[in-house]
């Protein structure tokens, strides 16, 4: 089944014009602010410019390319009206069919453009797979999840680096932490939080019955420093000597560390203490600083939740909400498919879809979006 349909009806070519002509001043302020000395040096100030610079710089390329068309059609239906050499209208007729066909599409990516970016979309993640009801297959599940993310990272030449994890009794993971580095992660893998479902008859099962079972997935925009406070000198390290596999060298040196922290939750005043584990490197200076990297992505989740269900709320989305309480997806195994319920999207290739083929859902997802935020924003 085709999933791809037209967005929206396409615009009055004044209207699309009208956008882009006062992005086109913004455009020139931005590129005069980022050569402000000032402006350098206010970090954070620079950074978000600098990116919105890139931004605009985008649209206003596609804006050339879209005058550029709607020039060479005015053009070619002047000389059709005005020209009697056959051989020049033949041209102006090509050069027209040409432009006809580009147009609508050049408004289509000028229309996603436009669309406002999350600013959150280009950071790194961190993802948290849990085993829910189910038992033991729901371990094994939250392995076959985790497999597939590692694919699917590995696919995109992303970076994927283990934080924590506790294995399942015959398998699998009963939870598994980690992070994901590269390209606008979050903006790819933020549809993916929420309860992932699935039915099958489970090794662990003997009488052939089929099992319902289901794990949760979270993926957390990953913090920047400057955006969260943490008084570095209040945290207390411990350290232990960890366990499980990697030779000799893992039970006999303090590798692994313990941070607790004291933190005082903004949105309740309630102080809650925090505790963090990681043993994944044999190498404690790492440890201590992906510890560090979790305490911060945990805070600055906490004290942005408020923000994100406001902005859930206000979007109204099916899509992203980031509700990791709401049943997004089910793995049929008996039929082999793959089914995302926020827009009806089956995939019949579940076996390739769990080795990581998971972008055509995402496309799906992100189209999805990508309509109710144009809805909301009157393209």
């Amino acid at each position: 089944m085709n999933y791809f349909v037209p967005l929206w009806p396409i615009m009055g070519n004044n209207s699309i014009l009208q956008k882009l002509d006062g992005l086109e001043a913004r455009f020139e302020e931005v590129s005069t602010l980022i050569t402000d000395p000032n402006v350098i040096a206010d970090q954070q100030r620079f950074v978000k410019l600098t990116k919105e610079y890139k931004d605009l710089g985008d649209i206003m390329d596609a804006r050339k390319r879209y005058v550029a068309c709607l020039n060479s059609i005015r053009e070619a239906k002047d000389i059709l009206a005005n020209e009697d050499d056959p051989e020049m209208k033949e041209m102006a007729r090509e050069e027209l069919t040409v432009n006809e066909e580009l147009q609508p599409k050049l408004e289509e990516e000028i229309k996603i453009a436009l669309i406002p970016k999350d600013p959150e979309d280009a950071k790194n993640v961190q993802m948290e797979i849990r085993a829910g009801t189910g038992g033991d297959e729901a371990c094994l599940f939250a392995g076959d999840l985790f497999k597939m993310y590692k694919s699917f990272c590995d696919s995109k030449g992303w970076t994927l680096s283990i934080t924590s994890v506790s294995e399942g009794a015959v398998g699998g993971y009963k939870e598994i932490d980690f992070a994901v580095s590269g390209a606008d992660v979050y903006g790819t893998l933020k549809y993916e939080s929420g309860v992932h479902r699935v039915q099958r008859v489970p090794a662990t099962e003997t009488q052939g019955r089929m099992h319902t079972s289901a794990a949760t997935v979270a993926v957390l925009p990953e913090a920047d420093k400057f955006e969260v406070h943490v008084n570095e000198g209040e945290i207390k390290w411990d350290t232990f000597r960890s366990s499980g596999a990697g030779g000799q060298n893992v039970n006999k040196v303090e590798s692994g560390v313990r941070l607790r922290y004291m933190w005082k939750n903004p949105n309740t005043g309630e102080t809650e203490e925090i505790l963090i584990e990681c043993t994944e490197t044999r190498d404690q200076p790492k440890n201590k600083e992906r510890a560090l990297s979790r305490l911060y992505t945990f805070i600055y989740d906490k004290e942005h939740q408020k923000y994100m269900d406001d902005i859930a709320s206000r979007r109204k989305s099916l899509v992203s909400t980031g509700d990791r309480s709401a049943k997004i997806r089910t793995y049929n195994f008996p039929q082999g498919r793959v089914t995302d319920h926020r827009i009806g999207y089956t995939t019949h290739d579940l076996q390739g879809f769990l080795g990581g083929d998971i972008q055509p859902m995402i496309d799906a997802l992100t189209v999805a979006e990508n309509a109710e935020r144009m809805k909301e924003t009157e393209l």
